[in-house]
């Protein structure tokens, strides 16, 4: 080879060699130190570069940035594992989210590195409580103690693991559980505002709505969630079960508005079966289903329908008329006064309310006076001639001179005959008395309110009957008669 090409070849290599470092300079040391940066500042036993990587987590800690604090902090103990506060740090933050067990090892650590530090030992001290009261509160919801659970998770879990997605749940679970609705709205709030697509979130407060009978706002949120997991199986049943007992309630809703009021019946009871726990709905399910019993004359049911609906809102007006008039149906006179008197004075203007309760009071005095009818053992239909002749049937059999051995009861029983002969035998008093008017506060006896046909120094009556007593007992009894009374 000439010299020349010698030269040549030289500068070729010369070149290349110039190239290689030009790009080492320009792209291999830039990567590495912008990859390598934080382990060598922390390697370097800077302080200045340590304090200010710890900084840096204090920042995203308050920023409620714990995944970069974390990473931060994982790279600061791999660069340099003696990096006690990096140990303090995460381990603060893993108790904070209910990571116990990884918390507790960064704890310990962190004692070893600095052995005796009375804060580091507090914080260790707590996590033991947090993760004991955790699994207390868990026990006791298991075990159907909604509130103490709820204590202890209020109390001493959020309060040293502000973060524990685990508790915030069981919180809001224990708030359904307990009828705060309201609270367990807000709770869940706040989880999605931080990860709006958390399903458990929008399970749970969907549920909370549907328990405030909010169905509209409660459908939504099931079906945002089934947006995200078609095949989310609570959220399935939390949905379909809300449409089927929507469309339950309005098939009872139209068949009372078409006059089919068994077939209403049928589906208000349908309806109750879904969800006997949905409260705010099924007041006004049972409500429904005790007017249409009333309508049926099903006095009873219907009392127990409405009383169904009082147990849930006792202020419930309308619960409160429909059970008094379901009384009258069942002739529970005191019990419709009570009811329809209270629904009177909680609404003074409304008069239908205070026309069935003059028809309770009414029924109620009437119920309290003789039934002559009943003691003479006719029908309310009966002819005169049938009330006659029922009369002198009864008069006979209970005479008191035809009862020696039980003389007082005898005297007691013709008597109640005789007043119920003295209205029903007279046209107008028993046309009057059929009206409901009070025949006795028109001065009429009524056995024993001022009606004695024995005389006593009273009134004295004669009772005189065509053709005599059957069996020939024309002109009164054997033995003179009785008591002024001449038959």
């Amino acid at each position: 080879m000439s010299l020349v090409g010698f030269s040549s070849a030289m500068d070729v290599v010369a070149w290349r060699g110039i190239v290689y470092t030009i790009f080492i300079l320009h792209f291999v040391f830039p990567c590495q130190l912008l990859l390598l940066q934080p382990l060598v500042s922390a390697l370097d036993n800077n302080p200045g570069n340590a304090a200010e990587l710890l900084e840096r987590v204090s920042r995203s800690i308050k920023v409620k940035r714990y995944s970069e604090a974390l990473d931060d902090l994982k790279t600061a103990i791999e660069a340099d594992p003696t990096l006690s506060e990096a140990y303090w740090h995460r381990a603060s933050i893993l108790r904070r989210f209910c990571r116990y067990e990884e918390s507790e090892k960064n704890y310990k650590k962190f004692l070893e590195l600095k052995a005796g530090n009375s804060a580091a030992e507090k914080e260790l001290s707590q996590l033991f409580q947090a993760q004991s009261a955790l699994d207390t509160a868990l026990s006791l919801y298991d075990s159907g103690d909604f509130t103490k659970s709820l204590d202890y998770i209020d109390k001493v879990v959020l309060v040293f693991s502000p973060a524990c997605t685990k508790a915030k749940f069981l919180k809001v679970k224990l708030m359904l559980a307990t009828k705060d609705y309201s609270g367990a709205i807000s709770e869940t709030g706040y989880i999605l505002k931080e990860d709006e697509n958390n399903l458990e979130s929008l399970l749970l407060r969907g549920r909370a709505y549907y328990y405030l009978a909010d169905h509209d706002v409660a459908l939504r949120h099931f079906q945002m969630g089934l947006r995200l997991d078609p095949e989310h199986s609570e959220l399935k049943k939390a949905y379909f079960g809300l449409k089927n007992l929507l469309k339950k309630t309005k098939s009872a809703e139209d068949n009372v508005n078409r006059g089919k009021l068994r077939l209403a019946v049928e589906d208000f009871k349908a309806a109750l079966a879904l969800d006997p726990n949905h409260l705010a709905h099924n007041v006004h399910l049972h409500l429904g289903l005790c007017k249409v019993l009333v309508k049926l004359g099903r006095g009873k049911d219907a009392v127990s329908s409405c009383t169904e609906a009082l147990n849930i809102d006792g202020e419930l007006l309308e619960a409160l008329v429909q059970r008094g008039e379901a009384k009258l149906l069942t002739e529970d006179w005191e019990g419709a006064v009570e009811d329809l008197k209270s629904a009177a004075q909680a609404s003074p203007q409304d008069m239908s309310i205070r026309e069935s309760l003059m028809k309770a009071e009414k029924s109620l005095k009437l119920s309290k006076r003789k039934d002559w009818y009943k003691i003479l053992g006719v029908s309310k239909t009966a002819s005169v001639a049938e009330i006659k002749r029922a009369y002198k049937k009864l008069a006979l059999q209970w005479h008191p001179d035809k009862n020696v051995d039980n003389r007082e009861e005898a005297e007691a029983q013709f008597r109640e005959i005789a007043a119920a002969y003295e209205v029903l035998g007279d046209e107008e008093k028993r046309t009057r008395y059929d009206r409901g008017e009070d025949i006795e506060e028109m001065g009429m006896g009524g056995g024993g309110g001022g009606f004695n046909p024995f005389g006593g120094g009273g009134q004295q009556f004669t009772f005189h009957f065509e053709g005599g007593f059957p069996g020939g007992f024309e002109g009164g009894f054997p033995g003179g008669g009785f008591g002024g009374f001449n038959f």
